[in-house]
């Protein structure tokens, strides 16, 4: 383990492997570095690859007034540690975080976000977007961690009893708190979680959305809403694939739009 310190003093942990240009990845909610493991061993033998802990998660820090700037923040200080200037992969709301730091002008080179879970534009998504989320906020601000982790799960459609046994984890009460930072990155430049058009629309590096045919609608929809406003965007919809996808399946298309 390795570790850096984010402009506000707070220390961010992360892992670095393999060799050649930097490539960071951002996890989703729930997840630590060691959930981007698999992916980041199967990149490194062209790339160096750093899965980090965002604040709140791991072996990182955390302080009691968060923001997305300081998320922001943590990814620029991680850039700063391995060079400089890398690509970046995010997943899920690390997506939407990668994209944020895109946005505001980070050293990033490339981007590629995978399945940002953005809502529909709708009054009626927005008003379900927002009201699940104060669910889950409720519950936390009640120290009902694990109640919080399953409420989330079967808000982002998983099985009522497949949630109930991965509340029950090891680890996932302990990681619950940083939902409501996941909320946070995805209210960041829209509120109610829709797509944020305007946020997207200032990336100006090559940015490759990936989305599966398995996944939920509302995530494939979004994909393809988004690479519409990317000014240098293209699409990779993986037929089979759902949210979650294989490290030996996803790294190629990685390889394929980040060359060496």
């Amino acid at each position: 383990m390795l570790t850096t310190t984010s402009a506000d003093g707070t220390t961010i942990a992360y892992d670095r492997v393999g060799s050649g240009a930097a490539l960071i990845l951002v996890g989703g909610a729930l997840c630590d570095r060691n959930s981007t493991a698999p992916l980041a061993g199967a990149l490194a033998p062209t790339y160096t690859v750093i899965s980090y802990d965002r604040r709140g998660r791991g072996d990182s820090g955390d302080t009691s007034q968060y923001s997305v700037a300081r998320e922001i923040e943590d990814l620029g200080a991680v850039i700063a540690a391995v060079g400089g200037t890398a690509a970046v992969y995010g997943h899920s709301s690390g997506a939407a975080l990668a994209a944020a730091a895109a946005a505001a002008g980070l050293p990033i080179s490339k981007v590629v976000l995978h399945e940002p879970p953005y809502g529909g534009d709708d009054e009626e998504s927005r008003q379900q977007a927002d009201e699940s989320g104060a669910a889950v906020l409720r519950l936390l601000a009640e120290n009902r961690r694990t109640e919080a982790v399953e409420t989330f799960l079967t808000m982002a459609g998983m099985p009522a009893e497949a949630a109930g046994e991965l509340a029950h984890m090891p680890g996932m009460a302990e990681v619950a708190p940083s939902l409501a930072y996941d909320f946070a990155v995805m209210d960041h430049g829209t509120a109610g979680g829709g797509v944020p058009f305007e946020l997207l629309s200032g990336i100006t590096q090559p940015t490759l959305m990936v989305a599966g045919s398995a996944s939920p609608p509302f995530m494939v929809e979004a994909a393809r809403a988004v690479v519409k406003v990317l000014p240098d965007g293209r699409l990779a919809e993986l037929d089979g694939q759902d949210h979650v996808v294989p490290a030996e399946v996803l790294a190629p298309v990685l390889k394929e739009f980040l060359g060496d």
